[in-house]
């Protein structure tokens, strides 16, 4: 499957343009390789939660939301 064809099939499961897709940057995970540390520095999370950081976003005060908009 190549990068066109996984951003299309996510943009269809999900709702989103593919341009959203891309952006965001999903990956087809090998299940043959072992996640060591998703959270490596230098790897980069290979996991995100959309929900959490949805959430943690919400969480944080109105003011500080406006000012990271702007």
């Amino acid at each position: 499957m190549t990068q066109a064809e996984v951003d299309r099939a996510v943009a269809r499961a999900t709702g989103e343009s593919v341009r959203t897709i891309q952006r965001l940057g999903f990956l087809i995970a090998d299940p043959d390789s072992e996640l060591t540390d998703p959270d490596d520095e230098e790897l980069g999370p290979y996991v995100l939660d959309w929900d959490e950081l949805e959430r943690e976003r919400l969480e944080r005060p109105l003011t500080q939301r406006v000012l990271e908009a702007a």
